[in-house]
This record gives structure tokens, sequence and C-alpha cells, in this order.
């Protein structure tokens, strides 16, 4: 049976996904036709329900709970992992109310956290994640909101932290921040998704067990990023609830749906997020 699958290109989404879509385990059957695009971009495929399984922001999530059925297995989310909002010089958060600030997708977890936070901030514009930095040098924005592996490059640029989202809303809400999940289609019976759900937890664990080495397929995909730098992304994102959300994860899930639907985020809450 073959299956489209779409994840992003960074190391973690790689790390994960290399075993099962590279023939290094057993898929039991399954045939994985993958494709690799950014984060806002399988936000987007997502409504418009065009893969399988996939990668996507758990802010789409709040919204596709009906379509797609949550994994266990594969996601993004932790302490200490959240979104930064950077820029040339320090600034006060207030200010930002008045000035333009480069996010990377409107759909995306980061953008939801800037959202809660920091309501006053209106004025943004869309970046692919990778060139927010750029842009912020460049002075086409104030501010940006940088995410995965430019929380490691940031300051190497010259450029200042004003607020870790993610510190902002594990102080708040008490809870692990989850970021982005791996979803199937509700459609599927429950055998087809577990069988996917395994078949992620045993891709993963087949990537620790190498590990510290990283294959071709992670390297080669991880354009203008050094080892040490992949590393440091992998072992930021891809932890303990990436291999099962456990209950802990699973209450943080649940968490986040909460806080949404109490801010009008979404207007009600869904009534099963898993399969």
């Amino acid at each position: 049976m073959k299956l489209t699958l779409g994840f992003s290109p960074c190391p973690n989404d790689t790390f994960i996904f290399d075993a099962m879509v590279n023939g290094k385990i057993d898929t039991r059957g399954l045939v994985f036709d993958y494709v690799l695009e950014d984060v806002e971009t399988l936000n987007k495929w997502a409504f418009e329900e065009k893969l399988d399984i996939t990668k996507l922001s758990y802010s789409s999530y709040l919204h596709l709970a009906h379509k797609y059925a949550l994994l266990h297995s594969g996601s993004a989310l932790g302490k200490g992992v959240g979104p930064l909002l950077i820029a040339r010089f320090p600034m006060e958060l207030a200010d930002l109310e008045n000035l333009k600030v480069a996010i990377p997708g409107e759909n995306t977890t980061a953008n939801m956290l800037l959202s809660l936070a920091l309501p006053g901030v209106k004025n943004k514009k869309v970046y692919v994640f990778n060139e927010i930095e750029d842009a912020v040098l460049g002075g086409e924005v104030d501010a940006g909101l940088i995410i995965h592996e430019n929380r490691f490059t940031y300051q190497a640029k010259g450029l200042h932290k004003l607020i870790d989202l993610g510190d902002w809303w594990e102080q708040n809400v008490q809870a692990a921040i989850p970021l982005g999940g791996i979803v199937a289609r509700r459609s599927f019976d429950d055998k087809l998704l577990a069988k996917i759900d395994t078949i992620i937890k045993e891709s993963v664990l087949y990537g620790w067990k190498y590990y510290p080495h990283l294959s071709d397929f992670i390297t080669c995909h991880a354009q203008e990023m050094d080892e040490q730098v992949m590393r440091q992304h992998i072992e930021l994102y891809v932890n303990e609830y990436t291999t099962d959300l456990g209950a802990t994860g699973i209450k943080a899930v649940e968490t986040m749906f909460a806080k949404a639907w109490e801010v009008g985020i979404i207007n009600k809450l869904p009534g099963n997020i898993f399969y």
C-alpha cells in the first residue's frame, strides 16, 4: 500500500523519517511516497487534505482534527524549544505594535504564540523560515520570529533576542509547548493508523541507535548548516515526546486546544484528537 507523506527538510524531520522512507526498517507492506516542503506549505496542504500523512504546525491542527488524527509519535514538543523574536538591536516589546515583524507563516504555531503573547503586533509579513534572519539584518522588517535551527545562529549574526515565546508559554500555561505534530487521514481505520504510528516510532529509534552519526539523507537536506548545528537541532527537537507523546505530551496538546478555545482561536473543542 502506497501512502503520501510530507515533512520538512529540517534535521529533526529527516532524522525521524530517514529509516522508514529509505528502507532501513520493516514498513510492514507500506510504501511512503514522500515530499519535503517548508512547514507553511505543509500547513496549507493539510487544509487542502493533499497528503495522507503530514507534518504540520499544531496551530494548524487546531482546525483540522476532524480531518486528520494526531499520531503519538513524531511530534516536536518540549521545553526550551519555542520560537524566538529577534531584532537588530534591543527594544521594548510595546514598540513592536508600530513595527513590521517577519513570521514563518500565518498558520504556524510560532505565529499563534506571538498572537497570544503580543496581541498588539499586527503588521506581520510572511517569509520562509530560513529567510527571516536576513530580512531582519537587511532592514526589510524590524523584528523576526525565528524557528528551527535559526535559534542556534542568530547571535553569531549580531541579532538580539527580544522574547522567547516558548518560555512565555511555559510560564503562563505550565505545560510543554507543542510545536509540530504528525497526522494521518482520519478516514483510515485504526489498525492502519496504529501501524503508521508504530513505523514512525521505530524509525525514530533507529535514528537514535546510530546517533551521533548523521546519514546522507539528513546532511544533504540541511543546507548551509554545519554538523554541530544539525546535532543541536536534533537533540532539541527530537526528544522523549517524539518517540511517544505519553501522558505529559497528551496533556500539553489538550492544554493548547483548551487555550485556543478560551481565546476564540477555535469555536469548539474536538471530540477526539487522536485515533
